[in-house]
């Protein structure tokens, strides 16, 4: 999860709701059709600024637009939570850590999500 300079708790909130509810796990019939909460899944939430790196100038990366370490640890927080609230387990990342992180991605699927 990236954090921008414009961010809120109001896109943390819509974010956290649309990634409860979006449908990207197969039902019975190969289908697309099933949430988060309809699998009893579980969620991995990892605080990654680097996503706000913009590389259009120059050669080293700018991170003017990722928020502040205070709030988007805050959102961050506030985000993982709004997920919890909706019965969904989750895991976090440490904020502002090093962290390696092995990932099996299951599937031929990968979106964006940016609200």
């Amino acid at each position: 999860m990236g954090v921008g300079i414009a961010d809120s708790e109001i896109n943390a909130t819509a974010l956290a709701d649309k990634i409860a509810k979006l449908r990207i796990f197969e039902d019975s019939q190969g289908k697309m059709n099933r949430s988060v909460i309809d699998c009893g899944g579980e969620i991995l939430v990892v605080s990654q600024f680097t996503l706000y790196a913009d590389c259009g100038n120059g050669n080293r990366p700018s991170f003017t637009d990722a928020a502040p370490p205070g709030e988007a640890d805050r959102l961050y927080r506030y985000f993982t939570q709004r997920l919890r609230d909706q019965g969904i387990n989750v895991a976090n990342g440490q904020f502002q850590a090093h962290m390696r992180i092995a990932l099996v991605n299951d599937g031929p699927v990968t979106l964006v999500l940016d609200l």
